[in-house]
C-alpha cells in the first residue's frame, strides 16, 4: 500500500529555523538515499503525527511529492516530543521498489486464546519480540508477520523459524544462523 505525502524544500536549517517550522505546524525532515545528496524538507506536522500512529505506515512505501516530482521513500527514524503530541523530526530513506532493503516488520500472534496451552492448561503467551528485521524488496514489504499459535502447548518456545514468511521475505537472523526465541508459552503440563 503506497501513501502520498506533500513536502516542501526548507532553506533555513538549524535549531531556530526548526522551531519556527514547528510553530507553523510543519515538521523538519530529511530525505537521504544511496545515490543522492540529503535533502532538507518540511512536511505537515498534524498529518504526519496521525500517520505515525498507524503500524502499517512504518512498513509502507511512501511517495513524497517534492517540487513536482515524486520520490519513493520509507520511514527510517523519527523523534517525538517527550510529553507533547508532536513529531520533532523524521528521516526518510529514498529507495528503489525493485531493490532489497533491510526493514523491521511487526510480529503478531493469532489463535493464542484457542491453543491447548491457554484453553486447557491455564497458560499464557509471553511475547519476547515485537518486530523482526527482514530482507525484502522495497515494493513487497509485508505489513506484518503472523504466527499461528493454534497448536501451542505449555512449555513451548516459539522461534523465528516457526514463522511462515511470505514469498520473497527472508529473516536476517536466520541468514546468520540465529534462530531467536520470539515467544514463550507457560502453563501446567499434564
Amino acid at each position: 500500500m503506497s501513501q502520498s505525502i506533500q513536502a516542501t524544500i526548507r532553506e533555513a536549517q538549524g535549531t531556530g529555523a526548526s522551531r519556527r517550522l514547528r510553530r507553523a505546524g510543519q515538521v523538519p525532515a530529511v530525505i537521504y538515499g544511496e545515490n543522492q545528496e540529503p535533502t532538507a524538507i518540511a512536511v505537515d506536522g498534524n498529518a504526519l503525527f496521525y500517520a505515525l500512529q498507524k503500524e502499517s505506515f512504518h512498513t509502507s512505501l511512501l511517495n513524497i511529492a517534492l517540487d513536482g516530482k515524486e520520490t519513493q521513500v520509507i520511514v527510517r527514524d523519527f523523534q517525538m516530543h517527550p510529553f507533547k503530541q508532536m513529531v520533532l523530526h523524521v528521516d526518510f530513506q529514498a529507495v528503489d521498489a525493485a531493490k532489497e532493503i533491510k526493514i523491521k516488520v511487526p510480529v503478531h500472534f493469532i489463535n493464542a486464546e484457542v491453543s491447548p496451552a491457554v484453553k486447557l492448561q491455564g497458560g499464557r503467551v509471553s511475547q519476547l519480540i515485537q518486530s523482526i528485521e527482514v530482507l525484502v524488496t522495497a515494493g513487497n514489504v509485508p505489513a506484518e508477520l503472523v504466527v499461528d499459535l493454534k497448536t501451542a502447548t505449555a512449555g513451548q518456545i516459539v522461534h523465528i523459524s516457526d514463522i511462515a514468511f511470505p514469498e520473497g521475505v527472508q529473516s536476517v537472523s536466520l541468514k546468520r544462523d540465529e534462530n531467536l526465541a520470539i515467544a514463550a508459552i507457560t502453563g501446567k503440563k499434564r
